[in-house]
């Protein structure tokens, strides 16, 4: 599938150069007969500054296009870029410093350490990749998510929608290139969920870091900038700033393929 030039769809010009790039990228479970294919997608860039939105039925390969991209595993065949950095060229070791400076993840499950308190746990990226805390960077960070009054506090004293406001401080405070998000707002209400995106759109605009985020949510997805659609490992559509019902329709169209196969 060709890649839009960014230039041509919107896109302003900060946002031209490529912050992950995948050319080619194949991903197959198994071997031999009871090979499974997961992903085969080619080419797809995810632009500098941007919000994406990563959308398709269940199984379609979402979230192995997610993991790959951000290092969690390794495609089997194609070239995975970072930052200009061919991830297959690292170390295991390197790969993981490079998740931990330059990357930041939010998940459904929120991923808390339970053991520690908010702030703690906000800070585990820069500890565990053994930078200095910057103390100003932490008080920006949770100023942003509204967590003033609870860096005392563990994981089992705060609401959902506290936890994952956690995840995405702790995903913040190493200000990485990415953010790579899994469903984020899978396990909130409504309104919780609004005020996380809010949280992910202002990464974007106000410190023109890029998200690429999981969604099967098309009400998520109208905070992207752009929406790609997978259907059985391919992508299938990629779209500018689609509204809540364009994205829903198209979906439910991928959903009637799927049944139809």
């Amino acid at each position: 599938m060709n890649v839009p030039n960014p230039t041509q769809t919107g896109y302003s010009r900060e946002a031209v150069e490529a912050a992950v790039e995948l050319r080619g990228v194949r991903k197959v479970h198994g071997r031999g007969g009871s090979a499974v294919r997961a992903l085969d997608i080619g080419d797809i860039d995810f632009f500098s500054g941007t919000f994406t939105a990563v959308m398709g039925p269940s199984g379609s390969g979402k979230s192995t296009l997610l993991h790959c991209a951000a290092g969690l595993d390794r495609p089997t065949d194609g070239t995975v870029r970072l930052a200009g950095t061919d991830l297959a060229q690292l170390s295991e070791t390197a790969l993981t410093k490079q998740r931990r400076t330059r990357v930041g993840f939010v998940f459904q499950a929120f991923n808390l350490v339970s053991a520690l308190n908010v702030r703690e746990n906000i800070l585990l990226p820069s500890r565990l990749a053994h930078i200095r805390c910057d103390r100003r960077r932490l008080d920006e960070v949770v100023r942003r998510v509204g967590l003033q009054d609870r860096l005392r506090h563990r994981p089992a004293q705060l609401s959902g929608g506290e936890q994952q406001r956690v995840a995405i401080a702790r995903a913040l405070s190493v200000r990485p290139e990415v953010i790579f998000c899994d469903e984020p707002t899978g396990a909130l209400d409504t309104s919780t969920a609004a005020e996380v995106l809010s949280l992910l759109r202002q990464a974007v605009d106000v410190e023109r870091q890029t998200v690429v985020m999981v969604t099967h949510d098309p009400v998520a997805a109208s905070y992207a900038d752009r929406v790609v659609f997978l259907a059985d490992g391919r992508i299938v559509d990629d779209l500018r700033a689609p509204g809540v019902d364009a994205i829903a329709e198209r979906l439910a169209h991928l959903g009637m393929r799927g049944r139809a196969s």
